[in-house]
């Protein structure tokens, strides 16, 4: 990956969990629903094992999520830490909107 994609990408992925932050935390009037979240939007992206099988082999799927995760290139780690980023931003924003009075829903 070059550096413009590099740069393009982290910033699509900042904005992008920026927006679905705000929206949830507007909606679900509370302040870090998204960065609760994105740990488990994170193992979907990466990790190529099924939900249920989470639940029916443990053990298999949690050694592989660890070896799917240690194989992540830097690139990788750099624009899933940035949609981490505009996540946390979301939550810092809704926070800041609500000690100065704007009430969402």
């Amino acid at each position: 990956m070059n550096l413009p994609q590099l740069v393009i990408s982290m910033v699509l992925f900042l904005i992008l969990f920026f927006g679905i932050g705000f929206l949830l935390n507007m909606v679900l009037r509370s302040t870090w629903v998204m960065a609760f979240i994105y740990p488990i939007i994170v193992i979907l992206i990466v990790d190529n094992v099924g939900f249920f099988d989470y639940l029916t082999a443990p053990a298999a799927s949690f050694s592989m999520l660890l070896s799917d995760l240690g194989a992540l290139h830097f690139v990788d780690v750099l624009v899933l830490t940035s949609g981490f980023v505009g996540a946390i931003v979301a939550g810092i924003v809704i926070k800041m909107l609500r000690v100065r009075g704007y009430q969402m829903f």
